[in-house]
């Protein structure tokens, strides 16, 4: 446990930020997977989810929680994902 008062504050913002992001986080693993799950069963709603997944990447690399290069890697992949699933369908 910390002694020093800058340090007690720091400990409690670090663990603030680290709920924040882990909500973010497991927001953003939920839009991905669902985006996938509507393109794999071919539904008309895909492109729609596509679109969410792709602005609550943005929004993470915006905020912080994941580096831009990552957001655009993963962007890249899930639109190259999705593009072969409606191929077969």
């Amino acid at each position: 446990m910390a002694n020093i008062k800058s340090q007690i504050k720091r400990n409690k913002q670090n663990e603030k930020a680290r709920l924040r992001n882990k909500a973010v986080r497991s927001n953003l693993k939920t839009r991905v997977r669902s985006a996938e799950v509507a393109a794999a069963a071919g539904a008309d709603e895909a492109e729609a989810t596509l679109r969410t997944a792709i602005s609550t990447i943005d929004r993470a690399a915006t905020k912080g929680v994941i580096h831009a290069n990552a957001a655009a890697r993963k962007k890249s992949r899930l639109v190259r994902r999705l593009a072969a699933l409606s191929s077969e369908s």
